[in-house]
């Protein structure tokens, strides 16, 4: 797990209390931006992931290499 992935996994936990919270009080603005900090969040939880995958790609084809 990178940086990314985990600063994505808080934003949009972030989100789902705003969005709830906002549900609670009655207002649709605090839901809204809720919602778009999850999108955000998941974005960001997603490019780190990829980031990840694509190291463990390049540390497997090193060794691959090494060995041949």
């Amino acid at each position: 797990m990178n940086k990314n992935t985990m600063k994505g996994a808080v934003i949009d936990a972030v989100g789902r209390i705003q969005k709830t919270l906002g549900r609670l009080m009655g207002s649709p603005k605090q839901e809204v931006k809720g919602v778009a900090k999850q999108v955000v969040g998941k974005t960001q939880k997603a490019v780190g992931k990829a980031q990840s995958a694509v190291g463990k790609s390049k540390r497997r084809a090193k060794r691959a290499k090494r060995k041949a």
